[in-house]
């Protein structure tokens, strides 16, 4: 078994830092709202189509933007936080390097 030797660490400018931030940044914001975009259409869907009853239920309620916004919400939120994730495996993955 052979032993690594130790990677010289390069130094980056602040600019270049600064740079690849934002880039890396934008990459997880635009992930993160194609995830959000997913999971309202996912809500949605289940909605229209009245999988589960869930359209019937919504229309019959006393409030049924409420109870739109009860399902669309954790859907968005867990569409938010996949497409967060996904977005960031490129990123890990060149890190653990």
């Amino acid at each position: 078994m052979k032993t690594m030797a130790p990677q010289p660490q390069t130094r980056t400018i602040p600019q270049a830092g600064s740079r690849n931030q934002r880039r890396i940044l934008r990459h997880l914001a635009m992930s993160a709202l194609s995830g959000l975009l997913a999971g309202a259409v996912a809500a949605g869907v289940l909605m229209i189509l009245d999988i589960g009853s869930i359209g019937t239920l919504i229309a019959r309620s006393t409030a049924p933007l409420l109870a739109a916004a009860t399902v669309l919400a954790p859907f968005a939120l867990i569409g938010t936080a996949a497409g967060a994730a996904i977005g960031l495996l490129p990123y890990l993955r060149k890190f653990r390097r």
